[in-house]
């Protein structure tokens, strides 16, 4: 056997038993009549040490030839560590080696394998092989796969069943454009890559499968982003015979158990919030509310004072930065060219310092006076020493906006603690939303979401007031899952097509085997899907998806240590019956 022990186990209750230990170098200490060598595994690290005085004089020749990432094999005994390491499990021991086998050689490494590295990014992403064997990516694989064991545990404790569903689908209009794959033996035919198993966990429900769930990877060909990749994994889950109030107590359950068994700590408060009150307050639909800051709209207390900027506007709201009357002139400028940033696209802030003595000083003491400045505090929950920042314009950009500033004011005053966890549903989403491009209904989760049953009579009248039965799960600020009481009979469902410019022939020719499936007995039934990927990354204290992925691909979508996609041969192409035409 090539070990009898990991690196990462021994102590001091097996000194004197001869061991077998295999693994990577990780450094080398050679004083001449002494050699150090720390043998890494996934386990953990053991110091090795070959001494001149016990150790022949081939075997201190052979250790000498060692090189980083050398992968060997050593035996010998485990003995107290004169030096010892509190740091490490297996700092009170060493092995004095007296067998030593290089399994294999290696090339010196691009970038130090260490938990602080050398690497840039693009460089460990090309070697991401090696990166894997530096510990902060190392235990983050691992961290994720405790993460995934513990959500099956749950849901089939809850007795839900795992179910595979196809990859080769049927391409069809869910939001993102697809992935599609040619079709060697249907030639001019095409599959696509599912951007989730949205209409087949629905099929399973038809089929009586109750409740359903299935760790998967779905695929959308989008434009990228830090938090964002061209595949992905959600936990898919779908059940039948429910209303929404019970997919959110089971999944309100499966978070506190994560929570609780992953990270130690209990959550039991579940607020709820509609997508209304999310955006007014907030800003956007995905708030986090581990601190304040919310949003207090100002119209009432700003207009009709001359000041044109206001007066014009659609809205103008604010938001109290803590603390921040004490920031310099030089400061707050800062802040201002920070809004109007591309990225933000303000076109300016007004400002108004809370002092701590109760007075007020603003950006536009020309226009407004002391008394004003209190009704802006008390519309934003000012209090002394607080910073009234204020956006104004279109009621939706400077929303958004507003609430980009918000989240950046929160980090940079320590607010947004990894280690707090606020959950929180946002519910009552409007069902559809209008395109200006297209102009058109689109759907704002997707065509199969069930309206409000108090609602649909407002789809022929007033399609824009329909609330959706749909709810998003929220965790610190990130959309962790979203789901839906799903349409269930084929005359509604054809009328939410209708609606969404879909032609009778159109949604038979995408649909029609989701329609017919609804005509043999589609019991009611719902379901939510969660992003694992970014339910794990925060549940490992950060918000970036990439390092908790084993291959991931950079922001325009490469794999650049396989250096894909990549081109097809003429032959392929033939085969597939393609042909390129690019300019």
């Amino acid at each position: 056997m090539y070990r009898s022990h990991t690196c990462g186990e021994l102590n001091s209750s097996a000194i004197g038993n001869q061991i077998t230990l295999s693994g990577w170098v990780q450094k080398i200490r050679n004083k001449g009549f002494m050699i150090w060598v720390d043998l890494r595994d996934r386990y953990g690290i053991t110091q090795l040490i070959f001494d001149e005085e016990r150790s022949s004089k081939e075997l201190m020749q052979k250790a000498a030839t060692l090189g980083r990432e050398f992968v060997i094999q050593v035996k010998g005994e485990v003995i107290e560590r004169e030096s010892k390491n509190p740091n490490i499990p297996t700092g009170e021991i060493e092995v004095l080696v007296n067998e030593l086998s290089i399994l294999n050689t290696s090339l010196t490494p691009p970038f130090t394998i260490d938990n602080k590295t050398d690497g840039g990014e693009d460089l460990r992403m090309k070697y991401r092989y090696l990166d894997i064997r530096r510990n902060p990516v190392k235990d983050k694989l691992v961290f994720r796969h405790k993460v995934g064991m513990q959500v099956r545990n749950y849901l089939s404790n809850q007795g839900f069943i795992e179910v595979e569903t196809p990859y080769l689908i049927k391409s069809t209009p869910e939001g993102a454009r697809d992935f599609v794959v040619p079709s060697r033996m249907n030639e001019g035919q095409f599959y696509a890559l599912p951007q989730s198993p949205q209409t087949f966990k629905q099929l399973l429900m038809v089929g009586g499968m109750d409740k359903y769930f299935q760790i998967v990877k779905c695929f959308r060909d989008e434009d990228l982003r830090a938090d964002r990749q061209p595949e992905f994994t959600q936990i898919d889950c779908e059940m039948a015979f429910v209303e929404q109030e019970d997919i959110l107590s089971i999944f309100e359950g499966l978070t506190k158990h994560l929570l609780k068994e992953v990270n130690g700590v209990e959550v039991d408060k579940f607020p709820r919030m509609t997508y209304e009150d999310a955006m007014k307050k907030y800003g956007n639909d995905k708030p986090d509310i581990r601190f304040g800051m919310e949003f207090g709209e100002l119209n009432e207390v700003t207009k009709h004072k001359d000041f044109k900027i206001f007066n014009d506007a659609e809205l103008v709201v604010g938001i109290a930065v803590p603390g921040g009357a004490n920031y310099s002139r030089k400061e707050i400028d800062k802040l201002i060219d920070w809004v109007k940033r591309p990225q933000v696209g303000a076109l300016g802030m007004v400002y108004a310092k809370y002092n701590e003595d109760g007075s007020f000083k603003s950006s536009v003491d020309k226009f407004y006076d002391e008394e004003d400045l209190a009704k802006w505090a008390e519309k934003t929950n000012a209090k002394p020493g607080d910073l009234i920042c204020v956006l104004s314009g279109a009621t939706n950009k400077v929303r958004a906006q507003l609430s980009t500033l918000r989240m950046e004011m929160a980090e940079r005053l320590g607010l947004r603690k990894a280690d707090d966890f606020a959950p929180l549903w946002v519910i009552d989403f409007p069902l559809l939303e209008w395109d200006e491009e297209t102009e058109r209904y689109h759907a704002m989760h997707h065509p199969f979401t069930s309206p409000k049953i108090e609602d649909i009579p407002l789809l022929e009248t007033d399609p824009g007031k329909v609330r959706a039965n749909a709810y998003d799960l929220v965790l610190n600020g990130n959309e962790i899952g979203g789901g839906s009481i799903r349409i269930h009979d084929k005359e509604t469902q054809s009328k939410m097509f209708t609606h969404l410019g879909f032609t009778k022939e159109e949604a038979k020719e995408q649909f029609g085997f989701l329609m017919n499936a609804f005509e043999y007995g589609a019991p009611p039934h719902g379901g939510i899907a969660f992003g694992f990927d970014r339910l794990t990354a925060i549940l490992g204290g950060q918000e970036t998806i990439r390092d908790f992925i084993a291959f991931p691909k950079n922001n325009a979508g490469r794999d650049v240590m396989i250096d894909a996609p990549s081109k097809l041969d003429e032959e392929q192409l033939k085969e597939l019956s393609l042909k390129l035409n690019i300019e």
